[in-house]
């Protein structure tokens, strides 16, 4: 989650404690300072959950270190929430027992409280990690269909004209149009070269603002500049990383 989403989820869990809590003897103000004594315990828990024993022990399969780390977590937040009731006790009930909140008194509720948030917070990130594995997979599939993929139709002189991938060398930024450089001849079409991109398997480099390259083709390269046919083509500081991991692959 985003900073604002994390600050989002963590001001509504405070409210609906504060709330929830205040129903007990309505005073809405001690549950509001019990409950700023226990969030910082359910926080903790939680990212310490959900942002390291999950990914680095159940998410590997590493399932005996994960229920052993998990019981551990389990008694360091009973000692904390146990801090929590003493400062309650002190500070909010001036050490008289019959003033703290009846929930507060309940070390079970408490306890089921913080994790329910805890797994609350867990099935978010699992619908999240879900969705971003739907997209990367969608992603590789299209990027497979255009591997797949031999030949192109541009529009020349108003007319439909099929390109041959193996035939294209280089693709040329000219504004508003693009230039193909084939084996053969070179033609111009009217389409933008960020949108041409799109359309080309993983073989074609983008190494400039203006120049996208067929690897095929290439005949040298080096850290500022390559070079196809008679042609020289710089590698632009923007594109340089991933051109040169792509071209020394």
């Amino acid at each position: 989650m985003r900073i604002a989403q994390h600050i989002l989820f963590w001001t509504l869990i405070l409210v609906f404690l504060t709330i929830t809590f205040g129903q007990a003897d309505g005073q809405y103000t001690k549950s509001f300072y019990y409950v700023t004594f226990l969030l910082p315990v359910a926080i903790g828990t939680s990212y310490f959950f959900n942002y390291w024993l999950v990914p680095n022990y159940l998410l590997k399969q590493r399932y005996v270190k994960f229920g052993l780390y998990c019981f551990y977590t389990l008694i360091i937040s009973l000692y904390f929430e146990e801090i929590v009731l003493t400062t309650a006790f002190i500070v909010l009930a001036n050490y008289k027992y019959a003033n703290l909140n009846p929930y507060s008194t309940n070390l079970f509720l408490l306890t089921t409280t913080i994790y329910f948030i805890v797994f609350v917070n867990a099935f978010i990130l699992l619908i999240k990690r879900y969705q971003r594995k739907e997209h990367l997979l969608n992603r590789i599939e299209e990027q497979n269909e255009k591997n797949k993929t031999q030949q192109i139709i541009v529009k020349v002189d108003r007319q439909n004209k099929p390109i041959e991938l193996d035939n294209l060398m280089v693709v040329e930024s000219l504004a508003d149009y693009v230039k193909l450089h084939l084996t053969s001849e070179s033609v111009i079409t009217k389409e933008k070269i960020s949108q041409f991109q799109e359309k080309l398997p993983d073989n074609f480099i983008r190494v400039h603002r203006s120049f996208i390259v067929n690897k095929q083709h290439i005949g040298t390269f080096g850290k500022e500049e390559l070079s196809i046919g008679e042609m020289k083509i710089k590698i632009s500081r923007t594109y340089k990383k991933e051109a040169l991991e792509a071209l020394e692959v």
